[in-house]
């Protein structure tokens, strides 16, 4: 971005392939795995994070606490507000015969969110909210002590860290561009990344267990989002590469991943399938954000003005929470047409009533994943859209 607050239309591209990517990965639906080559599970929870470190800006560790309340604002208030929502959905489902989520507690309103987020089972995917904040405070916080301990350093050797050259005011009224802030960003991308490395290798030896999973996830995830910040400050600029050689190079090197190692897909919420040692995961991470954020570099001036891709772009937060109940009133649907009809006779219900996972394709077709994958994207998007016209009539009217 050029501008301060300009919204950055590749990465709004990248957040929007990033959230689609998500929702066809959770209904099966493969759309998007460059056949095979890139399936959404060896990176795709991970480009969010880096998405998320892309815009940290250095500025806000000159008022933490202002920070902080921004991301208690953004993140957990409406997370905690639709988990209550999500609590008594589950209990009028419960009630009429499916045997999916916890009881409504306080442990299970304000706890298993920190611990697991799969209490309630129809906004599972939203997990990755109360993962994302803490992550976010760990960088806040490590950031600052990193600081302290640079220039408490440098005041003991009694020498003052030298400016580089082309240095710019970001907001708050930080300096940018100094040896200080090269030390930091190389020292928190290498000190996480040894950290999550070290993390894979336990969950591979059976030691990331129980509740051990909670902050197995959150020190998988940390170094994607330092990755995210190292790209913005460090690479970005670099990256000029053109696009024939560039794709050459990794498409390359995801067909040698592909075919000599045992498949790459893992999980980040549960902190398993790491076939490969526990470096691979990290490898795959950096491939598959190298691709698509070209991928969306490329689509920019396509899609960089098109009012719905921003949209989508600015709202993944509503998909993430909302897509798997889209799946489950298209399952709805389908019940209901086969209990009524002679189509869909193959309709499972024991599963439907009991496995938030099942997902029925009519005639077996793939292609009926589209299906679901429009539901999971529009859905969202629609109470979204409601809640945002609900707001401006309140403004409105507290206007008036």
């Amino acid at each position: 971005m050029t501008q301060k607050n300009r919204y950055n239309t590749t990465f709004g591209i990248l957040s929007a392939l990033t959230i689609v990517m998500v929702v066809a990965g959770h209904c099966g639906y493969h759309i998007m795995t460059v056949g095979e080559l890139y399936p959404y599970y060896s990176f795709h929870v991970p480009l969010f994070m880096f998405i998320s470190g892309y815009f940290y800006k250095g500025s806000e560790e000159e008022a933490p606490l202002q920070y902080v309340k921004k991301k208690v604002c953004r993140l957990l208030v409406p997370y905690f507000i639709w988990n209550v929502v999500y609590g008594l959905i589950s209990w009028a489902m419960r009630a009429a015969g499916f045997a999916m989520g916890e009881t409504v507690s306080l442990r299970t309103l304000f706890i298993e969110p920190f611990m697991h987020g799969y209490q309630f089972i129809y906004n599972y995917a939203a997990w990755f909210v109360p993962v994302l904040f803490v992550i976010e405070m760990m960088n806040l916080c490590a950031r600052i002590i990193l600081r302290k301990m640079i220039r408490g350093l440098c005041r003991l050797c009694g020498e003052i860290p030298a400016k580089m050259s082309g240095e710019m005011k970001e907001g708050g009224g930080r300096l940018a561009g100094t040896a200080e802030d090269g030390i930091v960003e190389w020292v928190m991308l290498a000190g996480s990344l040894l950290i999550g490395i070290i993390v894979v290798w336990l969950a591979i030896g059976g030691h990331v267990w129980g509740d051990y999973k909670a902050p197995g996830r959150i020190l998988f995830l940390f170094p994607c989002f330092q990755m995210g910040q190292f790209y913005q400050k460090k690479l970005e600029k670099h990256d000029t590469l053109g696009n024939v050689p560039y794709f050459a190079v990794l498409l390359g090197l995801q067909v040698i991943l592909n075919v000599g190692f045992n498949g790459l897909a893992f999980s980040s919420v549960w902190v398993t399938g790491f076939a490969n040692g526990p470096l691979m995961p990290y490898v795959t991470v950096v491939s598959g954000i190298a691709f698509w954020l070209r991928v969306a570099r490329i689509l920019e001036p396509a899609l960089g003005t098109s009012r719905s891709v921003q949209y989508l772009g600015r709202n993944t937060y509503a998909v993430m929470m909302h897509h798997v109940m889209a799946f489950m009133l298209v399952k709805i649907v389908i019940a209901f047409v086969a209990a009524q009809t002679a189509m869909c006779a193959d309709f499972d219900y024991g599963q439907f009533y009991t496995n938030i996972d099942y997902f029925y394709y009519v005639r077996g077709a793939e292609q009926f994943g589209m299906v679901y994958l429009a539901a999971g994207v529009t859905l969202p998007l629609g109470i979204q859209y409601v809640l945002g016209c609900v707001k401006k009539r309140m403004k409105s009217v507290r206007g008036l």
